[in-house]
C-alpha cells in the first residue's frame, strides 16, 4: 500500500503546470552505513491530472501497489537537510498492485522448469 501525503506542482515539457502526488509506501527498517538501524519509508511522485483542490482532497488516501527502487542512469541528487550532493543511480517508482501482480504471474511462469524426458513430440517418445 501506498499513502497520499503530499503534491507538488510541476510543469511539463511545454511548460504547462500539473501536480504530482507524492507517495508514500510503508514503514521499513534499514541498516546505516554505521550499523545502526533506522526506520524510513519510500517515497516516489506520479503525476495526476488533478487540479489542487481534488489533490488536497485524496491526502490520507491510500493505493493499492508499492514503492518499488528501479535503476536508472546516474544523477547528481542534493540532500535537503544537509546541503551535501551525491551520485545516485536509482529512483523510486510506484507500481499499482495489479501490475505488481501481473508481473508476479509473468515471472512464475518463466521459472516453470520443464523436463524434456516427460514432453511427447508428435506422439513419438
Amino acid at each position: 500500500m501506498a499513502l497520499i501525503v503530499d503534491y507538488k506542482q510541476r510543469e511539463n515539457q511545454e511548460g504547462k503546470p500539473f501536480y504530482a502526488l507524492i507517495l508514500q509506501g510503508g514503514i521499513e527498517m534499514v541498516e546505516s552505513r554505521n550499523g545502526k538501524m533506522y526506520a524510513t519509508a519510500r517515497k516516489a511522485s506520479m503525476p495526476s491530472t488533478f487540479s489542487e483542490e481534488a489533490c488536497k482532497a485524496l491526502l490520507g488516501q491510500e493505493i493499492k501497489g508499492d514503492i518499488i527502487k528501479k535503476e536508472c542512469e546516474p544523477y547528481e541528487y542534493q540532500i535537503q537537510e544537509t546541503g551535501e550532493t551525491v551520485m545516485l543511480n536509482h529512483h523510486y517508482e510506484f507500481v499499482p498492485e495489479n501490475a505488481t501482480k501481473h508481473k508476479q504471474e509473468v515471472k512464475a511462469y518463466n521459472e516453470v522448469k520443464v523436463d524434456k524426458k516427460e514432453l511427447s513430440l508428435n506422439g513419438v517418445h
